[in-house]
């Protein structure tokens, strides 16, 4: 019953005006590159309107899957933000940026620190892109590590499930989020010198943050590239107070206690923390410099990229004696080098590529002093090597190999992993035939991993030794057009991922979660099969998107509270049992009324995940449902539109895990084009949580310590000449 409710309420938010990332039907822009030019990696043009989201069209050009391909004809659910909706979308991080698209939730591990969650899937299971090779950071380590990526310099993001996932490694189960930049040039701008260029104020936390890339041709075909960034953020406002009421009942009752003398928590000042988050401020820049050479048969290009951050973690407020209460920053500085060549041939190969990136990472945990408590560092290079096949008919397709090295150490007093190297190196294909009305796909990947945990003298507590892993994951899917602009899809999969170092070799006290983590390393390979069932329709006034899956999971890997302590902190184990995760993703559009080039637009959106741990119980952090509704008018010059957003409560919780309490939310956003659609400047405004809601979200760690963003009003311009 509860199911069925949940499904209608669901089904009943389609009938509301809602922020979706939908698909209108008008034909492509004129602007828009030949799929050739999109199989290179560029970007797929925005609209010739810019408008982004509402203004996709089902032959969008979907570039994160390697072949090219048409995104009405996706066997899985796809969402991309682009134009004026990333404008709107953009934070300090890419977990708060993505938030608001279809199946997407976030750590929320402060502004900064928040990594993407796809269909409940998190970590590990969740590949962070940087135009198609991975982030190279250790934001996948532990949920207060930011990724490396600013999303102030993303062209256009993409996030990818299904099938073509499988190209990018068996452990993106939950999806794929590619963020698309062009430090490494891919066209040669018709402009002497062509800049794009965007600030923007947010007053929840004070937010100040500038971006700015230029592209000049030299002649010959070869163009560079140049550009930087910077953000500066104070304590995020939040709308009541920090803790939950159950946690600040605890501090209360424990102020009451005889005093600790070697004690210096306050319990009574912690449960009245309320307005702002303490120990969230943040200062990250960013710069980089491309050069590339674009002839007609191919091209070659390198590029360098620096990433330094300074960010604060939200505290874990010590409501009992005898918890750990500390207020650790991360100073985050990474180093990156990447290499795209592309060559066009003939004959039996369309298309060679190969993309290589290497990466110096390191952070600090610094003490509240500044002295630096745990220092981490991590130096990765990966790889790809794409042979696109020339088409025959209805068939066409891509094989390739990856590779993939890590060394990882961590030194300090709250060092929780021993130093440790991880290669893997991966074989895949994916093939598909389109017969028009009937479309296959199919894909396969290889698999080797080696880890390695080497720990120093004075770590006898880590394991030492190794752990190989051999995996296969395949998956075959098929699409049918049951009438005009309709198309129903269905894809089979069969993934496996070998364990992470962090998974298997996990034994300390970490600061920056306050947790003491404990994994183990006789884990076995975790294993998933899977069905996902999809239908697209789309007319002149209006567009529909439904997705449903189930995946049996053996073997899952799954991290929670054990209700033991260590050292003063809760300890979290890494456990494996079966599991099962279900759930669906439903979006649509209608336009409700057209005034010449004007139009009234209501849109909707839903989503829920439920995921169950054999033997345990339900899996935890998992996202309840979610439904949008909004009403937009979008014109030549401005587009404004209001949103409502609920999110239920979440009881079916884990042991040891607290529920979560639903809360509606209500925005407001305008795009502003003041000398029209195809003049350089134009301007995002909006009012998030516009009646201060202190809202939660329970896929965060620390949800019962840190609400997500209060009141926020925003400001973004952007220009391109």
């Amino acid at each position: 019953m509860r199911i069925a409710m949940r499904a209608g309420l669901a089904a009943a938010a389609l009938s509301l005006p809602v922020a979706a990332q939908a698909e209108d039907t008008a034909p492509p822009a004129a602007n828009s590159a030949p799929a050739g030019d999109q199989a290179s990696g560029d970007q797929a043009p925005a609209p010739a309107d810019g408008k982004g989201y509402h203004q996709q069209t089902s032959r969008e050009i979907i570039v994160t899957g390697v072949l090219p391909t048409q995104r009405g004809d996706m066997l899985s659910s796809v969402a991309v933000v682009q134009g004026a909706d990333l404008a709107q979308s953009l934070r300090p991080s890419i977990g708060e940026t993505l938030a608001r698209t279809p199946g997407v939730s976030a750590t929320s591990f402060g502004p900064t620190a928040s990594r993407p969650v796809l269909r409940g899937m998190q970590g590990e299971r969740v590949r962070l892109l940087t135009d198609g090779l991975g982030s190279i950071d250790v934001s996948n380590t532990s949920a207060d590590h930011a990724a490396a990526i600013n999303p102030l310099l993303a062209q256009r993001i993409e996030v990818l499930r299904g099938p073509q996932s499988l190209l990018y490694g068996s452990s993106a189960i939950g999806g794929v989020v590619n963020v698309i930049d062009r430090r490494i040039p891919v066209s040669v701008p018709d402009e002497a010198i062509h800049v794009d260029a965007q600030g923007g104020y947010a007053s929840a936390a004070k937010e100040r943050s500038a971006a700015g890339a230029v592209d000049a041709p030299l002649g010959g075909g070869w163009v560079a590239h140049a550009d930087g960034s910077y953000t500066k953020t104070d304590d995020i406002r939040i709308g009541g107070h920090a803790l939950t009421p159950a946690l600040r009942a605890q501090a209360i009752a424990s102020s009451l206690l005889p005093a600790d003398p070697d004690s210096e928590v306050d319990f009574a000042a912690n449960a009245a923390v309320k307005g702002r988050l303490p120990n969230t401020a943040s200062k990250t820049w960013t710069a980089g410099a491309g050069l590339a050479y674009i002839g007609d048969s191919g091209n070659i290009g390198v590029s360098y990229g620096h990433y330094d951050s300074l960010y604060g973690v939200p505290l874990r407020f010590a409501t009992q004696p005898g918890q750990e209460q500390e207020a650790p920053r991360l100073s985050l500085v990474q180093n990156r080098f990447d290499l795209r060549a592309e060559v066009q041939t003939s004959g039996l190969l369309d298309k060679v590529a190969l993309r290589m990136g290497y990466a110096n990472y390191r952070h600090f945990e610094l003490e509240e002093d500044g002295a630096i408590g745990t220092a981490f560092s991590n130096k990765g290079l990966e790889g790809r090597l794409e042979l696109t096949q020339a088409r025959h008919g209805a068939w066409r397709g891509v094989t390739g190999a990856q590779f993939f090295t890590r060394d990882f150490n961590v030194v300090g007093d709250e060092a929780f992993l021993p130093k440790n190297r991880t290669a893997q190196i991966g074989l895949f294909t994916l093939q598909q035939l389109d017969y028009g009305a009937f479309k296959v796909e199919a894909g396969a990947r290889y698999e080797h991993s080696a880890l390695s945990a080497l720990p120093g003298p004075d770590q006898p507590q880590f394991f030492r030794g190794s752990r190989d892993f051999d995996v296969v994951s395949g998956s075959l899917g098929a699409s049918y057009a049951i009438a005009p602009d309709w198309r129903l899809g269905l894809t089979l999969s069969r993934t496996a991922r070998a364990p992470a170092a962090e998974e298997l070799f996990a034994n300390g006290a970490h600061a920056g979660t306050a947790a003491y983590e404990l994994g183990n390393p006789e884990f076995r390979t975790e294993k998933s099969k899977g069905v996902e069932a999809i239908l697209r329709g789309s007319g002149r006034d209006y567009s529909f998107e439904a997705s449903a899956y189930h995946n049996w999971f053996s073997n899952f890997i799954y991290e929670d509270l054990t209700g033991d302590s260590e050292d003063g902190l809760p300890v979290y184990a890494f456990s494996q049992a079966d599991a099962r995760y279900y759930g669906f993703e439903v979006q649509g559009t209608l336009t409700l009324a057209r005034f010449g080039e004007s139009k009234v637009v209501a849109d909707g959106l839903a989503d829920y995940v439920h995921a169950t741990i054999k033997g345990v119980g339900p899996a935890p952090r998992i996202p309840p449902l979610r439904v949008l509704g909004g009403l937009g008018l979008e014109t030549p010059t401005f587009d404004v539109r209001g949103e409502v957003e609920h999110v239920t409560t979440q009881n079916r919780v884990a042991e040891f895990e607290t529920t979560t309490k639903g809360y509606t939310m209500v925005n407001l956003e305008a795009n502003i084009r003041p000398w029209g659609q195809d003049r350089p400047l134009s301007f995002a405004l909006s009012a998030n949580n516009l009646f201060d809601v202190n809202a939660r979200r329970h896929a965060s760690f620390l949800k019962d310590y840190a609400p997500i963003s209060g009141r926020d009003l925003r400001l973004t311009a952007r220009v391109s000449f």
